[in-house]
């Protein structure tokens, strides 16, 4: 990896075990997402509102078993008192409606930001693909009007198509397909997923016991 990885520790404990692997797979992944979308960002001028958060506030994402566990690994290593909590299936946000680590009074919301799932570093900064093939664009539906307005061709909400995206900011989105089948090719389930408040706690004890057994010692 190019980058210090953000679970470093865990993948010392995890030294020689499938789950280093899959977890150093997953963070190379997220690498690659941020690098496809650097391009975008600084030349589209298409960044997310400071502070917003709005498209997280009613959702809760599904998580493949890989990203399960990688957001597991950050958990243990960043916030081990979540950690403890999570074993036992206590979210530090728990809600009916939407993801258990969006933090009201948070400036940013996330409070798991660089152990977010593949879908919360995908959103609002991909195209995707039409039926003919040609790549799409739509803008957030939370996007303030007045940014919208404030681009040198001024945007509303609605699609996008290629040669409109071109005209508009000189280059075009990565597509989340492309990104997402990047995850899916070494996810050990392939496609299935559920819910972080179904998936997250096993996987925190899951990982938590590997670890135990790894080293032979308490985390």
């Amino acid at each position: 990896m190019n980058k210090q990885s953000n679970i470093k520790n865990i993948l010392v404990k995890l030294k020689g075990t499938k789950e280093e692997e899959l977890l150093k797979q997953v963070e190379t992944s997220f690498e690659h997402i941020e690098k496809e979308q650097k391009e975008w960002y600084e030349k589209s001028g298409f960044l997310c509102v400071d502070g917003c958060g709005e498209c997280c506030r009613n959702f809760e994402p599904d998580l493949l078993e890989c990203e399960a566990l990688y957001m597991a690994a950050w958990i243990i290593e960043n916030q081990p008192e979540v950690a403890n909590d999570l074993i036992n299936g206590k979210f530090p946000y728990p809600r009916n409606k939407g993801c258990q680590f969006w933090d009201e009074n948070g400036t940013y919301h996330c409070s798991i930001y660089k152990g977010r799932a593949f879908i919360c570093r995908l959103f609002g900064a991909c195209g995707s693909k039409g039926k003919t093939g040609e790549i799409l664009f739509k803008p957030c539906k939370f996007y303030p009007e007045e940014k919208l307005r404030s681009f040198r061709i001024p945007l509303v909400h609605r699609q996008y198509c290629t040669e409109e995206i071109k005209e508009i900011f000189g280059v075009l989105p990565p597509l989340m397909s492309d990104l997402m089948e990047s995850a899916l090719s070494f996810s050990p389930d392939n496609s299935e997923t559920n819910l972080i408040r179904d998936i997250l706690p096993s996987a925190i004890r899951k990982l938590s016991w590997i670890i135990k057994m790894n080293n032979d010692v308490e985390i």
